[in-house]
């Protein structure tokens, strides 16, 4: 079932955003094809039409985006008229330069589309802030500039700069009719706000000359200088002819001069895409919606190249009769087909008055639109230095584009933005800390001694928390700060879990690093690699490549940070320890809880605990469990695990001989909610906790000061998971 109520929204807000898109695709069409020379600028008011026709239309029927409305756009004008300035100063002739701006504008359309099937529709409107609005700015600067001197009404061929120092060349006719036709732009919503500003300058600067005509009758002569002309005729140029001339020209052309075209028409397809892609953005926000990138790209070089076989301006997604679009109640597609249509109506119902558009009221809507188009708001970029460099980038693009050439304008501003990226990630530090060796402990509860020895001699290793990249403008920047580290560290630990990229420079002074710690018989360490970095690269496979983990590399890789203080806290206390021990199991008598004990009351536990033994990997017990037993590690070591779904564990701590586990359960009588496994070969005493109550009622002293030797060692515990938690999270 129809919706009448959109088929209606669709209809006035296509036929409205016809009428704001119109003026200013007649006025792009005259501004390239002006620069052409001739009586070309009469045709470019009818390629702003069919532009409008073509582009809009097809775009919305290739499924573009919902109330986007696409036309002849300010890049585009730019981008063209540029081109044929060039072209003509080359030597090429005007009928040969009117066949290379279809070309180009087709080559832009095809471009366009291999753009969508590509995929690149995500990636294109990410391009580089700066680069956008110093290129947008200089856009805006050069249609200024091209289009000032028919606002002073020079006569043709007379530049900016001559016609500017020369004030017996202004035409007063001219600059009346232009001005009104700039301040009808600027404030005419303020005064009729249901008129789009663009419908009423056109109107009023028409009026104006008309105006002006009753004094100076020959205002009213036929193609006179101050009025586009007419197409056909004397003195006119024929639109069928010049049309099929292009397509008998196109043989002239040689595969050397097609060649010249691919770099504009890659820019062209470029800016459209940027341009239209922006727009999209805007209209979702506002609508609620999501638009297709890649699908919108194939539908606007559909677009454009059906445009440029009819011999219409290439176009984009347009801000202001978007805009229109959208207020005036559309809902779908639909109206910009719609606004399509009614361009063709407009055509066959205007084309004998285009002829009689004025020059100045094109010169001063378009002066407005580049006026508009200059991101002033950049200057306040220079109020910072972190962000004056960005300024830079927009400062020189802008003064490339009006200078030397758009074209050559887009290919700086990439590379200048390339640059600043590189100084930027220079500038910052990929050490996220450094934590010396005497203050990073692993999670195993050790031994007096064990801590004794970790005390003493913590300082022959370091930790390191890199972040960030790792590419040859950072690599040195990690070596020099590993240097000191280097001459007196035997083990150096590199943690790589906030690392974003890593390239192949980074990769060898990590090479060097590692010599150099062997010829110290040290090592370097690695932990948390990722397994895959937001690039897509394997971090492990690259070090392999580069020879980092050869076999018998003194290199370890570990997947856990406390994996590898642990292997490095176990290195060193066997290198301090004067005699190896061979841990015995612990009696009853040598644990802190119960030394001190009368013998009868020792013997009683004895008769109330279970001894139990485990291999190592062996699951103790699991989450879940009903055990309700506190276990005492008579030798070896547990390893005490917190489980978070998905076959993820947090490791919470290993504890060695002489330690308990299992509390929670045991002093709750509620189910484990942790792991227990065995991290080496491990004896355990185990209480349960209806045995202790049973021993508790006979001596409640010495069930008393157990507890609270339980809860001085819990408290130790919170205390040091509270300092890891804060050394994690910097609180």
């Amino acid at each position: 079932m129809t919706n009448k109520t959109g088929w209606m929204g669709d209809f006035w807000g296509g036929t409205a955003a016809m009428l704001v898109a119109l003026p200013s695709a007649i006025a792009f069409g005259v501004i390239v094809y002006a620069s052409i020379g001739g009586d070309y600028g009469a045709y470019g008011a009818v390629a702003g039409i069919l532009g409008v026709v073509a582009v809009g239309g097809v775009a919305a029927l290739m499924g573009g985006t919902n109330r986007l409305i696409s036309a002849p756009s300010a890049p585009a004008a730019a981008v063209l008229s540029a081109f044929c300035l060039e072209f003509i100063a080359r030597g090429y002739g005007a009928p040969s330069v009117f066949t290379m701006v279809m070309l180009v504008a087709l080559m832009a359309g095809v471009i366009q589309i291999a753009f969508g099937a590509a995929g690149l529709g995500r990636l294109i409107k990410y391009m580089p802030f700066p680069v956008v609005s110093g290129y947008l700015s200089g856009v805006g600067l050069y249609i200024i500039a091209s289009q000032a001197p028919k606002f002073l009404g020079l006569p043709e061929g007379v530049g900016f700069w001559k016609g500017a120092l020369n004030l017996f060349m202004w035409e007063w006719q001219s600059i009346a009719v232009g001005t009104a036709t700039v301040l009808a732009m600027l404030y005419a919503e303020r005064i009729v706000r249901r008129v789009p500003s663009v419908i009423a300058a056109m109107v009023l600067g028409t009026a104006v000359y008309f105006l002006l005509a009753l004094a100076d009758p020959s205002l009213y002569r036929p193609n006179n200088p101050f009025v586009i002309g007419a197409l056909g005729g004397s003195g006119g140029i024929d639109l069928f002819g010049a049309l099929e001339g292009r397509f008998i020209l196109l043989g002239d052309l040689s595969w050397s001069d097609v060649a010249l075209l691919l770099l504009p028409a890659l820019t062209l397809a470029a800016l459209l895409s940027i341009d239209t892609l922006k727009t999209c953005v805007i209209v979702d926000s506002m609508t609620h919606s999501y638009h297709d990138s890649n699908r919108e790209l194939f539908a606007q070089g559909s677009a454009n190249t059906l445009s440029a076989l009819i011999g219409g301006m290439p176009g984009s997604g347009t801000m202001g009769p978007t805009m229109v679009n959208i207020a005036s109640g559309a809902e779908s597609s639909r109206s910009g087909l719609i606004a399509g249509f009614m361009a063709v109506i407009a055509f066959w119902m205007l084309g004998d008055y285009i002829a009689w558009i004025p020059v100045a009221v094109l010169s001063g809507i378009l002066i407005v639109i580049g006026w508009r188009m200059i991101d002033r708001r950049s200057i306040r970029l220079l109020r910072s230095p972190k962000t004056a460099l960005d300024f830079i980038i927009i400062a020189t693009v802008a003064v490339i584009a009006v200078s030397v050439s758009l074209i050559v304008a887009a290919g700086v501003g990439l590379a200048l933005a390339v640059v600043l990226y590189i100084i930027r990630q220079i500038g910052m530090s990929v050490v996220y800390r450094r934590i010396e060796g005497s203050d990073a402990r692993s999670k195993i509860v050790r031994k007096r001694d064990e801590e004794a020895i970790l005390r003493q001699s913590g300082d022959t290793f370091a930790l390191y928390e890199l972040h960030g990249t790792l590419f040859f403008g950072t690599a040195n920047q990690l070596y020099s700060v590993l240097r000191s580290d280097l001459s007196d560290k035997k083990y150096i630990i590199i943690d790589m879990k906030r690392v974003q990229t890593v390239d192949i420079t980074a990769a060898h002074i990590l090479l060097q690093i590692k010599d150099i710690l062997h010829e110290k018989e040290g090592y370097l360490i690695l932990c948390r690699l990722p397994h895959k970095l937001p690039t897509g690269d394997d971090l492990e496979l690259l070090f392999n490549h580069v020879g980092l983990l050869k076999h018998m590399s003194p290199v370890k890789v570990f997947g856990d940070l406390d994996d590898a203080l642990e292997w490095v806290e176990e290195r060193i206390i066997s290198e301090n320890r004067e005699v190896e021990s061979s841990e015995t199991p612990l009696s009853l008598a040598h644990f802190d809880f119960f030394r001190g004990r009368r013998s009868d009351t020792l013997e009683e536990i004895e008769n109330l605990v279970e001894t139990r033994s485990f291999r190592q990997g062996e699951v103790i017990f699991q989450a879940g469990d009903l055990g309700c037993e506190l276990f005492f590690i008579r030798r070896g070591l547990v390893r005490v695990m917190l489980p978070m779904g998905e076959n993820k564990n947090i490791h919470l701590h290993t504890l060695g001989q002489g330690n308990f586990f299992g509390e929670f359960s045991f002093l709750e009588g509620s189910p484990q909610y942790t792991w227990a496994v065995a991290a080496a070969d491990a004896d355990v005493y185990v209480i349960s906790r209806d045995a202790f109550e049973r021993f508790s009622q006979r001596h409640k002293k010495a069930s008393f000061e157990f507890m609270r030797s339980v809860a001085a060692v819990l408290a130790e515990r919170l205390r040091s998971t509270s300092t890891e938690l804060g050394e994690e999270y910097e609180v």
